[in-house]
């Protein structure tokens, strides 16, 4: 049932989709526009979306007559725009000021959990046993809280310049990730 090695690969896998270490850029702008990231809220819809995805993505998708590659060009269109807010200092995603929903729109949907990672989840659960693939979520879900709630120490340790060069070079990296989802599902 469980197996170390399968628990490995889904964790790496989705760790890679997910890239929360690449997402640090767009957290810190995102505490910043908010006042204040809830890791917990995001952390556990992110969860809830994951698992619900991995259980009935495949007929939700059916039952809009959405084929993976659309979906995977809506994501690659929300990365796009989130990589130029980044690169050009300028706000596509306006918040409501009533609203404190940053923790949810855009982090848990669609930075955490994207088209990429529900396609992915769609792929691991066809690959793996399933108790291996929940084990790599939970694991994922751990380190992205982590990094969510270490938001703050690891802006004052980047500093200001430190901070604008990386969300510069992650704005490049984000359109070059939408660029090859683009080209990908054509």
């Amino acid at each position: 049932m469980f197996s170390l090695k399968e628990i490995a690969s889904v964790t790496l896998t989705l760790f890679a989709v997910i890239d929360i270490l690449g997402s640090i850029p767009i957290i810190i702008d995102l505490r910043k526009r908010e006042g204040k990231i809830e890791s917990e809220k995001a952390t556990i819809i992110s969860g809830v979306l994951m698992i619900a995805f991995l259980f009935l993505g495949q007929s939700i998708l059916k039952l809009f007559g959405i084929d993976f590659q659309s979906f995977a060009m809506a994501g690659a269109i929300i990365i796009f725009l989130i990589g130029l807010e980044m690169i050009l200092g300028k706000d596509f995603f306006h918040s409501d000021p009533e609203s404190k929903s940053g923790s949810i729109v855009p982090l848990a949907f669609p930075l955490i959990v994207g088209a990429g990672t529900m396609t992915t989840l769609l792929s691991l659960r066809a690959a793996y046993s399933l108790p291996n693939v929940l084990v790599g979520i939970v694991l994922n879900l751990v380190f992205v809280y982590i990094v969510l709630k270490a938001s703050s120490w690891i802006e004052r340790k980047l500093g200001k310049d430190g901070a604008n060069v990386l969300r510069k070079v992650f704005g490049i990296i984000l359109l070059a990730i939408a660029i090859k989802l683009f080209k990908t599902n054509l």
